[in-house]
């Protein structure tokens, strides 16, 4: 219950002891305001990360050959590997139960011109397959199919600012555009939440730039998802047993690590929450430390103000005032200097990432925010490092004996 006479008292303390409350109200407003705002931060670098690989599927595996750096089964070393069309025909014959889709992929750069606008862009060539694999969201037409793989056709399907560029106004679906001088028939338009920059890409099939540029079975990498049933365990083995399995291919030793490159976005995945958690762990260690200077400086304050009070706590004792009434006038003070100046702190910090929060998205860092289970265990915080502060001097002042306190000077 509203006790004035508490409350006057608690107001009259903190009047005749303004800086020193205020300088130790600080350190707690300050530790919260830290708290908060690196807990936030460490959410900004969470949805930056998960924003760079939204635009494909979580359970991707890619698969890029590189240049060994070991001799090995009669070979040199510094021999280049190179993947073709039957390397993703062994992938599926190998691995029948694990996969999902499977794409190659090329990319090349190509002029594109309609009419009399040009533009420069990169044109990504690969199997219908890889439309799940890079959540490819088709706002027009259509993607890629078997058909248009099988017959080498010029299509492609171009990305919402590509088709901004070029067209204008124009609707792109069944119009020509020339890449690098070559008529290519746009069949799809598509966009991605994501990224951007995405947009400004071309998908065609990977059949027809292999007759472009060779008439070659070459691919340059190889896209996979793997079975979604899988876990991080089954889903790192199933990576490491399709290394093995295409450097025996290769021929390549199973100790060389760059003749062939398999990245695995759940190992990713799993390295990213590693190190936001540690970063999570460091930031509250740090707070807590800074809040355990906040509640020293606080009992500190409590302790010389008992000290001043001690005749009037005799007096109070003298006169009947229960040791639990001590207790409650020092722990009240102590959780109101507390719970004010955290709470000023916490207020300011959320201000501040709801201010800019949204106003921030980059590769690496995006909307820093606390969630609302963050603002609840602060104001827990707040309340608990209250009562720390001011617990050993309410539990002193209750046991100030009266005939001491009254002969103090």
């Amino acid at each position: 219950m509203f006790d004035r006479d508490i409350w006057q008292e608690i107001f009259h303390s903190i009047k005749n002891n303004k800086l020193r409350t205020f300088l130790t109200g600080f350190s707690v407003g300050w530790g919260i305001f830290i708290l908060v705002m690196l807990l936030g931060s460490v959410n900004g670098m969470q949805n930056g990360f998960h924003n760079q690989f939204n635009d494909d599927a979580t359970n991707t595996i890619f698969v890029s050959p590189g240049k060994t750096s070991k001799a090995y089964a009669g070979f040199e070393a510094e021999r280049r590997i190179q993947f073709k069309n039957d390397d993703i025909e062994y992938i599926k014959k190998s691995f029948g139960g694990d996969f999902e889709q499977i794409s190659g992929r090329m990319r090349r750069g190509t002029t594109a011109r309609y009419k009399s606008e040009t533009g420069t862009y990169q044109v990504q060539a690969v199997h219908p397959d890889f439309q799940v694999i890079e959540k490819t969201i088709i706002m027009d037409g259509r993607f890629i199919n078997t058909n248009d793989l099988l017959s080498s056709s010029k299509v492609a399907v171009i990305g919402r600012k590509v088709a901004e560029d070029l067209f204008k106004k124009e609707d792109p679906i069944g119009k020509f555009v020339e890449f690098n001088g070559l008529p290519f028939r746009v069949i799809g338009v598509f966009t991605d939440d994501g990224d951007d920059n995405a947009e400004r890409g071309i998908f065609a099939p990977i059949s027809t730039y292999q007759r472009i540029y060779g008439n070659t079975e070459n691919i340059d990498q190889i896209a996979l998802t793997y079975n979604t049933s899988y876990d991080l365990t089954k889903a790192l083995e199933f990576s490491r047993r399709l290394e093995d399995i295409m450097k025996r291919r290769h021929k390549i030793s199973p100790e060389d690590q760059a003749g062939i490159f398999v990245w695995n976005y759940a190992e990713a995945f799993d390295n990213i929450s590693s190190f936001t958690g540690l970063l999570n762990k460091g930031s509250i260690f740090v707070v807590i430390l800074i809040l355990i200077a906040g509640i020293v400086g606080i009992g500190n304050i409590m302790i010389f103000i008992i000290k001043e009070r001690t005749k009037e706590i005799g007096v109070r004792k003298a006169l009947g005032a229960e040791p639990w009434q001590i207790i409650k006038l020092v722990l009240f003070e102590s959780i109101f200097i507390t719970g004010l100046s955290g709470f000023i702190g916490l207020l300011f910090a959320t201000g501040i990432l709801a201010a800019i929060g949204p106003n921030i998205k980059t590769d690496a860092f995006a909307d820093p925010s606390v969630s609302f289970s963050t603002v609840v265990t602060a104001t827990v915080i707040l309340v608990i490092a209250g009562v720390l502060a001011g617990l050993i001097p309410a539990v002193k002042a209750a046991n100030v004996k009266p005939i001491v306190a009254l002969s103090d000077k």
